[in-house]
């Protein structure tokens, strides 16, 4: 068999080109909903403390919030960075396969459930749990913001 594609390079090519056709033209007819989930669903809780540095905002608020986040079903890893302007962000990512919008609701009830515990400066200017579905041409995001801001 691999005798006629080496003493046939045009039907080689033909049989080729005709592969490539036909995917092309399935990627362009499949639904964008029929793709995989390309990346794990994330969560970020976004905080603003006024006035604070990153060390103040690690122990005044990322720590209390990732000590509340951590268990939710379905996560993978967390992970958080603070700014010296006060404004820290947790990244939560979940295993594949975990419905994102269930995800953010475990995350924003676990995030309630510690407001009390939070600076009254983060509380006022508001802690932002945002759901970020990746896809490749579709951005979608789900904001919840809690506060008084």
């Amino acid at each position: 068999m691999t005798e006629k594609f080496i003493h046939r390079p045009v039907l080689s090519i033909v049989i080729s080109l005709i592969i490539t056709l036909l995917g092309v033209l399935a990627m362009t007819q499949l639904p964008v909903t029929q793709f995989p989930d390309i990346a794990p669903p994330e969560v970020n809780v976004t905080t603003k403390y006024t006035g604070a540095n990153a060390e103040a905002c690690v122990k005044a608020v990322v720590t209390p919030l990732e000590r509340a986040i951590n268990g939710v079903p379905g996560m993978a890893y967390m992970s958080s960075v603070s700014g010296n302007d006060g404004t820290s962000v947790i990244q939560i990512i979940f295993k594949a396969g975990t419905d994102p919008e269930v995800a953010a609701v475990n995350v924003q009830n676990r995030v309630s459930s510690t407001l009390d515990e939070l600076p009254e400066e983060v509380i006022k200017a508001g802690v932002l749990v945002e759901k970020v579905q990746q896809y490749v041409d579709v951005p979608q995001h789900t904001l919840h913001r809690f506060g008084h801001g």
